[in-house]
């Protein structure tokens, strides 16, 4: 890293400035928001808050709820919010109970917290089995013994969390069931058989995780033993994932209702209510998110040990864990974006009213703490990248890349955080001519934000190609590659060219008006441009002449999704609002064409290079382990507020536009509010997590004992 300027001299100072900075600045956002945004939440939410004897529609009557009148009091805790009331205590004698309070706490509160926490550690216990499962499918096809340990090293975390994760989830019920009967009640009404299907997924999910841990040892020496402990880890993924999905359906019911009468909520389709419209974005985007999170979990988990390492074996050992948990956590972080615009999307289509409130209204700046959040994800993720080269001998050659990647990435994160409107008063309006900034509107919009993020996409996989060519030296000419590598190219071709041309003919049939219409066949002409990119790719590459097909594709790539689309989003902003929604898809697609395209050349173009030298495992500066930590500090924090904007979006509604919330408890709460509590839970989850993995190293002693059955793992590391 010698001949890079601008980190020339990280290894010494600035790495621990860098980091500390991302994390001030985060706290300063906070501390920021809670001066702005903390108003007359008490008073508000006091003087809006019904009266605890309102009563809920009642649907066996059949009364209709639709002129239900929404609160949006925006506060905190409601000034009744304290010990029952008479008025309480006679309706609970009167008839059913519809509310209950918690020791005088805030029921609304205490659900908000433990579901959070609950749904961290779920995300954990389902994200980390994805890839311990491949991890260990990786060792034993390789013959590589490390694979295999680290695997088992990644469920020893999962099974520690597991009884943490169903203890939160028990938890939850009786909350729910206790607080909220009349709401339970109704979710039971709709969703009986799906609870009873979850119930034995839990008990199979349960069994599977301990019989593929403890089973470890004893499934192997035999090719079947081994083949039947994967399958235990299969079927274990499969019942984490089902649970998943089944909880996913009561969660967007409760945002997108379908299968029940408005008017009574009546079950009319159970399948309806299950497959609502959010239910398969939220199953794909909560999937993702999840691998991301377990991913840079796993890497903080292994950079504590890292720093408390005290053998060069064991440095090496979780250096490459930390490695692989960034990887991971990198790889699930870069399509989590789009999955998250297909979900604002629905949320949009399911309810305008609800897709205003989450872009322009209560919960518009929400997004620019996200936008800081996925920043700060993006930044740490690259600079752990840049600094692991110093592992890696032969790398000097491309840390002239760094600089650039370092502007690229900054000035796309300054785009991101730029707000849609400046808080303008009247005369500075009058001064204008207009209620947009006429410079900084071009950096604010929609077309503006899509552009970094997918331009940030783009040097983050840069990155990532750069590093894993760092140790690799003179190439064998793809024409000597044999037909695997023709395979691989042609196969992926096909697939970007399906998932471009397909889209490009069905934009052909969407039904617009005619003076809208026309804004769509530059999106088709974008699509087919791309096509064309993907096949000078491939031939080039089949011409041995790969690296400059993939310069070419990134070039034609940033040049339509990033500058064009940035120009002709606004444009399609101001004339043809409706188009919107086609040419994110196209941005979507045509960069992840360039991943896939790029990434399949990569790997068979290098696959058979001459090493330049080895990687010199644990040979990294201690910063690097700081980063990975800030790295899960900020995707826990970003998880909850995700959980936040999810739920809030329903405001004063347990079920959107069906069943509404009338408890005294019924506000939004300020984003300050916010703030305070999901800095609460933050704080509450990583003590957790750390006892909880304290106390599944207390057997390391035991294990230590057993190493010398692996050998000396620090040498012979590979990427």
């Amino acid at each position: 890293m010698n001949n890079l300027k601008i980190l020339s001299y990280l290894p010494k100072r600035s790495g621990y400035i860098i980091v500390v900075l991302l994390f001030l600045s985060f706290i300063s956002f906070l501390s920021f928001s809670q001066r702005v945004f903390a108003a007359d939440a008490p008073e508000q939410a006091a003087k809006e808050a019904p009266s605890p004897g309102v009563e809920l529609p009642q649907f066996e009557s059949g009364q209709s709820s639709a002129s239900a009148t929404q609160t949006t009091a925006g506060g905190q805790l409601a000034a009744a919010a304290g010990t029952a009331t008479a008025a309480a205590v006679e309706e609970e004698e009167a008839g059913p109970v519809q509310y209950r309070a918690f020791f005088g706490i805030d029921s609304r509160l205490i659900v908000w917290i433990v579901s959070e926490l609950h749904l961290m550690f779920a995300a954990f216990v389902l994200g980390v089995p994805i890839f311990a499962v491949i991890v260990e499918i990786v060792g034993f096809k390789g013959g590589d013994i490390k694979y295999d340990k680290m695997a088992k090293e990644f469920t020893k975390l999962l099974s520690a969390a597991f009884a943490t994760t169903a203890s939160l989830g028990g938890l939850l019920g009786f909350c729910l069931f206790g607080l909220y009967p009349e709401f339970m009640g109704h979710m039971t009404n709709v969703f009986a058989p799906t609870m009873y299907i979850y119930a034995l997924m839990f008990f199979g999910e349960a069994f599977t995780l301990y019989g593929y841990y403890y089973s470890w040892e004893i499934l192997k020496g035999t090719a079947f033993k081994k083949w039947f402990h994967i399958t235990l880890g299969v079927l274990l993924n499969l019942f984490g994932t089902g649970l998943m999905f089944i909880t996913n359906s009561w969660a967007t019911y409760m945002m997108s209702p379908a299968g029940v009468a408005p008017a009574t909520g009546k079950l009319l389709s159970l399948y309806h209510a299950m497959y609502n419209p959010l239910w398969m974005p939220v199953n794909i985007h909560r999937l993702i998110a999840n691998v991301c999170f377990g991913g840079f979990v796993v890497g903080a988990y292994a950079a504590v040990k890292f720093l408390g390492s005290k053998s060069e074996e064991e440095r090496a050992h979780y250096d490459w864990m930390g490695y692989v948990g960034n990887f991971i956590g990198v790889g699930a972080l870069i399509p989590l974006p789009f999955a998250g615009y297909w979900l604002g999307r629905e949320v949009y289509s399911s309810s305008p009213v609800m897709g205003n409130i989450m872009m322009g209204g209560a919960f518009s700046w929400t997004f620019i703490i996200q936008a800081i959040l996925i920043g700060m994800l993006f930044i740490g993720a690259n600079y752990y990248l840049w600094l692991g080269m110093g592992r890696i001998k032969g790398s000097e050659r491309y840390t002239k890349f760094f600089k650039y990647l370092i502007f690229v990435i900054f000035m796309c994160f300054a785009v991101w955080l730029t707000p849609h409107n400046l808080p303008l008063s009247g005369e500075e309006r009058a001064m204008i001519g207009e209620q947009y900034h006429p410079f900084s509107k071009y950096f604010g919009v929609m077309a503006a934000k899509n552009a970094v993020v997918n331009l940030i996409i783009l040097a983050t996989f840069f990155s990532f190609l750069i590093y894993r060519r760092s140790n690799k030296g003179e190439m064998i000419p793809f024409s000597e590659q044999g037909k695997a590598g023709t395979i691989g190219i042609f196969s992926a071709g096909i697939f970007c060219l399906l998932m471009l041309v397909s889209y490009a003919i069905s934009l052909n049939f969407v039904e617009l008006d005619a003076n809208i219409k026309i804004f769509v066949k530059p999106i088709i002409r974008a699509l087919y441009i791309q096509s064309f990119a993907i096949c000078l790719a491939a031939y080039l590459t089949f011409k041995n002449k790969g690296k400059l097909g993939q310069a070419i594709l990134f070039a034609v790539t940033a040049c339509i999704a990033v500058l064009y689309f940035w120009y002709y989003g606004y444009q399609v902003m101001q004339k043809a609002n409706l188009v919107l929604r086609y040419l994110s898809v196209t941005q979507v697609s045509i960069v992840m064409s360039c991943l896939i395209m790029n990434a399949i050349i990569d790997i068979f173009m290098f696959r058979k290079a001459k090493l330049v030298g080895g990687i010199e495992w644990g040979k990294m500066p201690v910063r690097s382990q700081y980063a990975l930590l800030l790295l899960c500090v900020v995707i826990v924090i970003l998880m909850g507020l995700m959980g936040f904007i999810r739920s809030g979006l329903r405001m004063d509604w347990h079920v959107y536009g069906i069943l509404q919330d009338t408890s005294q408890w019924a506000y939004t709460p300020s984003l300050a509010y916010m703030g305070r509590i999901v800095g609460l839970i933050v704080v509450l989850f990583l003590g957790m997590v750390a006892f909880v993995f304290w106390l599944a190293g207390l057997g390391d002693k035991k294990e230590k004992a057993k190493e010398h059955e692996y050998g000396e793992v620090s040498a012979g590391y590979e990427d």
